[in-house]
C-alpha cells in the first residue's frame, strides 16, 4: 500500500467539512442490527445508482464490507459516513465481496498501514497482476471481437468502462481469506463462502448466529446480477447457478446485498433469478431460430432494462456488460447442448443444436 496516500485519506477524514457533505435524497445511514450500518455511497451516472458499503463496529476495531469507486463523490459521501459514525481508520479493516471497481475502487485510499484488507486469492492475484484492469480489458477485448462486437463501439466501450475509468490502480497486500474461513468483530463472527459467478471468486458473508448473510452482488432484490464472460471460470452462468443452490439452505433471516434494497426471504429470490436466466435462454433460442448469429447479434433480441431506444443507443459501456452477459448465455447453453458453435472467418457463430 502506498503510505502517502493513507496520509492523504486520514488528513481527509480528520479535517472533513461536514457542511461541504450534505447528502441530498434518501438517507445515506442506515442502522441494521446493534453495530451493524448500511452507508449508500452513490454511482453517479450508473444504472446501479448506489453500493451499499457496511460497517460493523467492534470493541476498538471496524470492518467495512465494500468501499465504492475511486471517484470524488463516493469519497466524500464515503468520509461523511465515517465521520458521522465516529469510525478510526487507524482502527479499521476491510472486507471486498469482489473486484469490481464500485466494490473495491476507494480501498487503497481508505486503508491505512496496520488494515487488513480481506479478499479472495484469485481476484487478488488478478488486481495485483500489472496493473489488474488494464490487463484484463486486453484479453477480454479480443474475445469480444471474435464474438462479433464491431472495433468502433468496442473503443467506446473501454474507454467508458467504469472498472478503467474508477478502479483500483495501487498494489494492496491483501489479508487472503478463502471457503469456510472466519472473520470476527465485535459480536459477529462470519463464516467466507465461494460463489463465483458474478466475478472469479466472488466471495459472501455468513454470520450462523444472527442469520445473517452479506451477498454482494451475488443476490440483489431489485435487479439481477450481471453474469459475464470471464477467462477464468469455463461457464460463467453454470458456476453462478450453482452457486445460488449453494447459498439456498443457509437458514438466513436477512440478506444484505451490495446494491439497492435488503432482502427478507432469500430463497424465495433466488428462485426469481434462476428463472429470470431460463427467460434468457428463451429469448437466445428465439433469436437463433431465424439462423445462425454472433453473440453480438444475439444481444438485441434480449430485454434489457436500459434507458435506451434500441441496441444501437445503448450507452457504451452498458453494451459491454450486455454483450457479457449475452455471451455466457450462449457459452452456458453449449455446455447443455441446446446451441451448437462455429467459425466463420475471424468469427465464431452459434446456431441451434
Amino acid at each position: 500500500m502506498l503510505a502517502e496516500e493513507h496520509r492523504i485519506g486520514l488528513n481527509f477524514y480528520y479535517l472533513l467539512d461536514v457542511a461541504k457533505l450534505v447528502i441530498t435524497g434518501e438517507r445515506m445511514i442506515e442502522q441494521i442490527l446493534p453495530e451493524l450500518y448500511r452507508m449508500e455511497i452513490p454511482l453517479p451516472g450508473s444504472p446501479l445508482k448506489a453500493v451499499n458499503s457496511y460497517l460493523i463496529k467492534g470493541e476498538g476495531r471496524f470492518l467495512i464490507i465494500d468501499t465504492g469507486m475511486k471517484r470524488e463523490e463516493c469519497q466524500e459521501a464515503m468520509f461523511a459516513a465515517l465521520k458521522e459514525l465516529n469510525v478510526d481508520l487507524r482502527k479499521t479493516d476491510f472486507f471486498i465481496t469482489h473486484l469490481h471497481a464500485d466494490h473495491l475502487g476507494l480501498v487503497a485510499l481508505m486503508a491505512t498501514n496496520n488494515a487488513k484488507v480481506y479478499f479472495s486469492r484469485m481476484e487478488a492475484q488478478i488486481i495485483n497482476r500489472n496493473s489488474g484492469e488494464e490487463d484484463r480489458l486486453e484479453d477480454t477485448s479480443r474475445y469480444f471481437i471474435s464474438h462479433g462486437y464491431p472495433e468502433d463501439v468496442l473503443k467506446l466501450s473501454v474507454a467508458s468502462h467504469p472498472g478503467r475509468r474508477y478502479g483500483l490502480r495501487q498494489h494492496i497486500d491483501f489479508s487472503i481469506v478463502k471457503e469456510g474461513d472466519k472473520i470476527d468483530v465485535g459480536d459477529y463472527s462470519f463464516q467466507c463462502i465461494e460463489t463465483p459467478g458474478h466475478s472469479p471468486c466472488h466471495m459472501c458473508l455468513y454470520e450462523p448466529d444472527k442469520k445473517l448473510l452479506l451477498s454482494g452482488d451475488h443476490i440483489l432484490a431489485d435487479i439481477t446480477p450481471n453474469i459475464s464472460y470471464w477467462g477464468e471460470l469455463e461457464n460463467p452462468l453454470k458456476k453462478y447457478l450453482t452457486n445460488l443452490d449453494k447459498v439456498y439452505p443457509l437458514d438466513v433471516s436477512l440478506t444484505l446485498p451490495g446494491h439497492r434494497s435488503l432482502i427478507k426471504d432469500h430463497r424465495k429470490r433466488i428462485g426469481e433469478l434462476k428463472a429470470h436466466h431460463q427467460d434468457r435462454v428463451k429469448e437466445v433460442l428465439f433469436a437463433l431460430e431465424s439462423g445462425a448469429k454472433t453473440a453480438y447479434q444475439v444481444a438485441p433480441y434480449i430485454k434489457w432494462d436500459i434507458k435506451a431506444s434500441s441496441w444501437e443507443q445503448f450507452p457504451a459501456a452498458q453494451k459491454w456488460f450486455a454483450f457479457g452477459e449475452t455471451l455466457a448465455h450462449l457459452i452456458y447453453m453449449e455446455k447443455e447442448g441446446m446451441v451448437q458453435e462455429k467459425k466463420e472467418g475471424n468469427r465464431i457463430l452459434f446456431h441451434l443444436a
